[in-house]
């Protein structure tokens, strides 16, 4: 954390946490079943170690985001995210995802929301993510994004599904699910007045590139 830091100082990026659940095996992405006390005091402890480098650099905390299946979690579950949300320094913005509990939770406690977006991450019809215990790997077919894991036929990102994968979400507010229906989201409304594009540093392909 501490070269980071350093080095988003030099390049002037913003610095924001990214606390989930304590499963460094598996990434974050698996669940982990905790009580509300045990999950503020976790997000806490994890901004609270980022805040240390920030302070020490003078370099403002920026945002907060949760991370994997804690991420998922949240969106499902009001009184999971009402936790989480709860271990948030007051007035630092979260991100999330639009029309959940993300963004509910966030204005009944009073922290600043900003919308995501997702270049390297896909949607089901029902809005929601389709979060992955490991990175994936879709291939094209015509007319449609299918998504599977690494095969022969199939390779990383392509660059082409990428930039439709992002230009249908910032330029129309819709995107292509998993099943093939083209679907709105919820971030063109006078509510949302922010939004952020997330992409994966470790996502096979050329989502990072795109940016």
């Amino acid at each position: 954390m501490q070269q980071t830091v350093k080095l988003c100082k030099e390049h002037g990026i913003a610095i924001g946490a990214h606390p989930g659940f304590p499963d460094v095996q598996g990434f974050g992405r698996r669940e982990m079943k905790l009580s509300p006390e045990e999950l503020t005091a976790m997000v806490r402890y994890q901004v609270g170690a980022l805040k240390g480098f920030l302070d020490a650099e003078d370099v403002p905390l920026h945002h907060v985001k949760p991370h994997g299946v804690l991420y998922g979690l949240m969106y499902r579950d009001k009184e999971t995210c009402q936790a989480v949300y709860a271990g948030v320094p007051k007035g630092i913005p979260v991100f999330g995802l639009a029309g959940t509990f993300h963004e509910e939770v966030a204005k009944e406690m009073g922290l600043p929301f900003v919308a995501e977006l997702y270049g390297d991450v896909k949607y089901n019809a029902d809005k929601t993510l389709v979060i992955d215990r490991k990175k994936q790997y879709v291939c094209r077919v015509p007319h449609t994004l299918a998504v599977t894991m690494l095969t022969q036929t199939c390779r990383a990102w392509d660059p082409e599904v990428v930039k439709k994968h992002i230009r249908m979400q910032v330029e129309n507010s819709r995107v292509t699910a998993v099943n093939g229906e083209e679907i709105e989201l919820p971030v063109n409304g006078e509510d949302v007045t922010d939004v952020s594009l997330c992409c994966h540093s470790d996502t096979p392909g050329e989502c990072m590139a795109f940016l």
